[in-house]
């Protein structure tokens, strides 16, 4: 979700503004995506590297993340919505910590999933799937051997939802800037210029419509897959 910075700037507003707008943004998206039959979305509220970021930056993330924890989460579940939050919560603070195990055991059930990926980084969440699975070696519960991509996903963070299918870059910037890295290796990458507080209903659906169009291939050919089309 890129780009609220530069939207409080373009709007004559303190950068904690965009960030402010950024949170009202999530509930059009959720709900727009909800419409389309997304069954899960999930957004990258604060990176591992966001820590590098003036302090008085980050107090303020920190606390918009524990007002929407504390706002949203009953809302979140009488519509329907279970959250779930990954990344390294060590640095979080004692009192944002409960609110995240509060805000997800409120909302912990629903036929759609609103993922809030905080202090997230694809390369942490790669290496702590390893420090699992070197732990099961060393515990003689495992061999070498026995590791395969599928054990690794097994211990990735979003080892219970289904694979990434969408990933989408707001703001300009043609990176993924370390989100989901081990789960981004099919996913269709998208792209807009659009800053996050600009990125509405309407933008959600462009960008869905354009995924529908792309032809997922998972290494085989064009023709292989227009055969598997006319025999299902």
């Amino acid at each position: 979700m890129d780009g609220n910075n530069r939207w409080a700037k373009r709007e004559g507003k303190q950068g904690i503004a965009g960030h402010r707008a950024g949170v009202e943004r999530i509930r059009d998206v959720l709900s727009a995506s909800r419409e389309r039959g997304i069954e899960v979305i999930t957004l990258f509220a604060f990176s591992s590297e966001n820590w590098r970021r003036p302090p008085k930056e980050v107090e303020a993330l920190m606390g918009l993340f524990y007002s929407y924890l504390k706002k949203e989460a009953r809302k979140l579940a009488d519509e329907g919505v279970a959250l779930k939050v990954i990344g390294n919560r060590t640095r979080f603070t004692k009192s944002l910590r409960n609110a995240i195990d509060e805000a997800e055991a409120l909302a912990c059930k629903g036929d759609a999933t609103l993922v809030i990926a905080a202090d997230y980084g694809g390369c942490w969440d790669i290496a702590q799937s390893a420090q699992v699975l070197a732990s099961q070696v060393k515990g003689g519960l495992i061999e070498p051997s026995d590791i395969t991509e599928e054990l690794i996903t097994k211990n990735i963070s979003t080892a219970d939802l289904p694979p990434l299918d969408l990933l989408i870059r707001t703001g300009g910037e043609y990176r993924i800037s370390n989100f989901l890295l081990w789960q981004a290796a099919y996913a269709e990458l998208y792209f807009t210029d659009l800053l996050w507080p600009e990125f509405d209903s309407a933008a959600l659906n462009v960008a869905v419509d354009e995924y529908y169009q792309r032809q997922r291939r998972f290494g085989k050919t064009s023709d292989q897959i227009a055969q598997e089309k006319k025999r299902a």
